[in-house]
């Protein structure tokens, strides 16, 4: 009897550090957004820790707010914690590259999502919008709304972030072909509504006839449409927007924003973390290449009915 009550012993005793060990196995992700006070980067974040820890991995989230400073603490943070993988959306295209290969030099895999960085081979992956389709869908729709000929401005994201640059070349490619439409102000608002705010209302000063507004992110043109409506004259101009946040839909909704442009964040911030999974346990992330883009989708106030949950337009 006690030799048989010591074998049970002994059993338990031999399972326990292989559940240990398997719990363990699957480690920490580190996921790392700008600003989760942006809905945007809110959903990136939610969804790649939920995404982790459905996976069977613990994970947290961090936010850098575009300082390459606190981004390279947070790196060091990932690598003190031991994760088995980080989620990086990057602050700089030029300045997150130290960032990244700090983690890669210490064996820890980076799967980048939203911005990219000016280097490839380091991170794993490389997740993004496909932005010049999706700047060139929002022009083509900002000129159906105010038309071939009009006075308008442009409010620029972060000039650090290519995002910023690749939309707005993406709107001159369509607009040029347009001779009657004339930019008249281009401010950088760096992705903020306040910004936009308050570099909508220096265009109106300078410019007061102008007949619409196209923006490189939501943020920003939601800023401007609060300025017009302070000025009285958001009944004369047309505002576009780009990223799909649940404020301009609502926007949409109520006429004050001619469309918006979603990026898939949702999608590919899913997406990066199964990649991370993938390459943990087989070496590969299961991807043909390491830049991947996503194309993003028009929503106007034809389909907005569709906008099922923040950043996602069902069939």
């Amino acid at each position: 009897m006690f030799k048989k009550g010591l074998r049970i012993v002994m059993a338990a005793v031999a399972v326990a550090p292989l559940l240990t060990g398997a719990a363990w196995a699957a480690g920490q992700i580190t996921v790392i957004v700008n600003d989760p006070s942006n809905p945007y980067w809110l959903t990136e974040g939610n969804v790649a820790k939920a995404t982790a820890e459905k996976l069977g991995y613990t994970a947290t989230v961090g936010a850098h707010k575009g300082d390459t400073n606190t981004e390279s603490n947070l790196i060091d943070t990932a690598i003190t914690n031991k994760s088995v993988a980080i989620i990086l959306d990057p602050a700089n295209a030029d300045g997150s590259v130290g960032a990244v290969k700090k983690a890669v030099a210490a064996g820890i895999p980076v799967f980048l999502v939203n911005a990219e960085i000016n280097q490839e081979g380091l991170a794993k992956a490389q997740l993004v919008s496909n932005n010049a389709q999706g700047a060139a869908i929002g022009a083509q729709q900002w000129v159906e709304a105010i038309g071939d000929k009009a006075k308008y401005a442009e409010l620029f994201g972060a000039p650090s972030d290519n995002n910023a640059a690749t939309r707005s070349n993406g709107y001159e490619t369509v607009l040029t072909q347009y001779p009657d439409l004339q930019k008249v102000a281009k401010e950088v608002a760096n992705w903020d509504r306040t910004q936009g705010h308050n570099k909508m209302q220096s265009m109106l000063q300078a410019h007061p006839d102008i007949s619409g507004v196209i923006s490189g992110n939501d943020e920003m043109a939601l800023g401007a449409i609060a300025a017009l409506k302070e000025a009285g004259k958001l009944a004369n101009v047309k505002v576009g927007g780009f990223d799909g946040s649940p404020d301009a839909v609502a926007a949409i909704k109520s006429g004050e924003l001619q469309y918006t442009v979603l990026q898939p964040v949702a999608v590919f911030s899913e997406q990066a973390v199964k990649q991370a999974d993938s390459f943990i346990k087989t070496g590969k992330t299961g991807a043909k290449s390491e830049k991947q883009l996503f194309d993003c989708l028009l929503i106007t106030k034809d389909n907005v009915a569709k906008y099922s949950a923040p950043f996602v337009l069902s069939e």
